[in-house]
């Protein structure tokens, strides 16, 4: 799979100044400025353009990391493991593989620790096993929001673009925050029991994480409670893919060509004129 990195190298305009029209979701809080969201849920909201966050009173509470460690551990292996590896760390994300993810995790031991110290990952722990490490919603924001400012044609980032509708051991991946509008990439997370539920999101312009003790249409219901839709990103510029020459490969491909046109649809006529011209 060719990479997103012209699609998401738009992301990176917002960093730089671009100004894009907000498609992000707008967090519901309280009088004391939190995420209003029942205490067995965990939120965390980030706006990039402006860099405002919000988040439940209890965003930092080192909780499960279920699978969504998986992106810590990828993120070592694209970034100083051996690139034989490279394949099996997307797909390991795009199906939440356990048995890549041990596999991995056990050639690459030091990978999440050394991944949560990088990104300043303060509530993320591993004490061996990847599947009984911890980290936050806030963590997870932390990383999304430093990978599409630092490294928008990561890998990582595609893959979550183009997971799969259905993980490696069946489970459905279709609740929690990827159901907000202009999410474009997700990891998910479950316990064995299922009585534990997680997810990670990012769109053009914000990067969202959740977690709860409860199921998953529990997290979607707690996730979809705690925002309002944002202004729509209206096609400022009117430009499809196909007639922008840089990015028009993506118009065909039944991945990539929907969240590539929703970047460029969020852009001004200003920014797309220099994209494509």
């Amino acid at each position: 799979m060719r990479p997103l990195a012209t699609v998401l190298a738009t992301v990176a305009l917002t960093a730089l100044g671009g100004h894009i029209a907000t498609a992000a979701p707008a967090p519901v809080v309280d009088g004391n400025g939190a995420i209003a969201a029942p205490s067995s849920t965990q939120i965390s909201f980030a706006h990039t353009p402006t860099g405002v966050r919000a988040g439940t009173a209890n965003e930092h509470e080192s909780r499960a990391g279920v699978s969504i460690v998986k992106l810590y551990l990828a993120e070592y292996v694209f970034t100083h493991g051996d690139p034989a590896d490279h394949a099996d760390a997307s797909e390991m994300i795009r199906a939440s593989n356990d048995a890549i993810a041990d596999r991995l995790h056990a050639k690459y031991p030091q990978a999440i620790s050394s991944t949560a110290t990088e990104f300043g990952l303060t509530d993320t722990y591993v004490p061996g096993y990847w599947g009984v490490g911890t980290t936050s919603t806030h963590d997870m924001v932390t990383y999304l929001e430093t990978k599409k400012r630092t490294d928008p044609a990561s890998p990582v980032l595609a893959a979550m673009a183009s997971a799969y509708g259905t993980a490696a051991d069946g489970y459905p991946q279709n609740y929690g925050t990827a159901l907000l509008a202009g999410v474009i990439g997700t990891k998910w997370g479950w316990s064995n029991d299922r009585s534990f539920h997680a997810s990670a999101s990012f769109g053009p312009d914000f990067s969202v994480a959740a977690s709860t003790y409860g199921s998953a249409a529990q997290l979607t219901e707690h996730v979809l409670g705690a925002f309002t839709e944002g202004t729509p990103p209206g096609p400022e510029s009117g430009l499809r893919l196909q007639d922008c020459a840089p990015l028009a490969w993506l118009a065909g491909d039944p991945l990539l060509g929907a969240p590539a046109q929703l970047l460029l649809d969020g852009l001004p006529p200003a920014v797309t004129d220099v994209i494509c011209s």
